[in-house]
């Protein structure tokens, strides 16, 4: 089978899978250009309420095809750069199921989900200095946010691997199953994801993206859409909610 992003949609939630195993699910410049518009597809799809990405087998994602930097580095940079941008953007929750290696264009689509889950065991590496090259401002930013400046650096500097428990104790990922067990806690974590209100997620990922402009914008939303009063009702009946407020997709 050719490098390809697969995917499949089941029980609210998409699954793409970074799917290359001949060289450990590097990302090839097809793979990366097909990421934008596959997240399209699936953002307008209301029956997808979350996102989970992974790697085929027991790889996430090693990188970049070193193969397609030898012609233009800054061409296959950039289209690395437009689909982690996309896949920061998408607009309903995403998580990263990390198995094995996620290292450098891997830890780049890692660090863009919204949460990672990293099986135990998994190791974690920003390689750029590797090979000589300048990382992206976007994404130093995005690493920075995410464990601090000096973690950042240290990974930048020295594109060394972290462990788990390294990545745990800096912020790099959210939660460590044990070996063997991260498919059933995907699973149960993102059902739980779905059953959740939309409305909220959706602002509240704005919101702590940055966004400080839409507090009108969700105060209106919120008193339209009636998930509060679901909520509230639901609370006091003692049963599960029922949430119609779904994120509106542009065109």
């Amino acid at each position: 089978m050719e490098p390809q992003l697969l995917h499949d949609v089941a029980d609210s939630v998409a699954t793409v899978v970074i799917h290359h195993p001949a060289k450990r699910n590097a990302m090839t410049a097809a793979m990366w250009a097909a990421l934008p518009p596959l997240l399209d597809t699936l953002a307008a799809d209301p029956g997808v309420r979350t996102l989970v990405l992974t790697g085929e087998g027991g790889t996430f994602c090693a990188g970049a095809d070193i193969s397609t930097l030898r012609d233009s580095p800054e061409e296959a940079q950039a289209l690395a750069v437009r689909a982690e941008e996309a896949l920061a953007a998408f607009p309903k929750p995403t998580l990263a199921a990390v198995r094995g290696h996620c290292v450098g264009g891997g830890s780049q689509l890692a660090a863009a989900c919204d949460l990672r889950f990293a099986e135990e065991g998994s190791l974690f590496g920003v390689t750029p200095a590797k090979l000589g090259i300048v990382y992206p401002a976007s994404s130093t930013r995005r690493l920075v946010s995410l464990v601090g400046p000096a973690a950042a650096k240290y990974l930048l500097f020295s594109g060394e691997l972290i462990d788990t428990a390294r990545a745990l104790r800096t912020g790099l990922v959210d939660e460590v199953p044990p070996e063997g067990e991260l498919a059933k806690r995907v699973t149960e974590f993102t059902r739980i994801l779905a059953s959740r209100s939309q409305l909220t997620q959706a602002a509240a990922k704005e919101f702590a993206d940055g966004r400080a402009d839409r507090d009108a914008h969700w105060a209106g939303q919120a008193r339209g859409s009636g998930d509060t009063a679901e909520g509230v009702a639901a609370f006091l009946e003692r049963r599960p909610p029922r949430f119609t407020w779904s994120v509106p997709f542009p065109g």
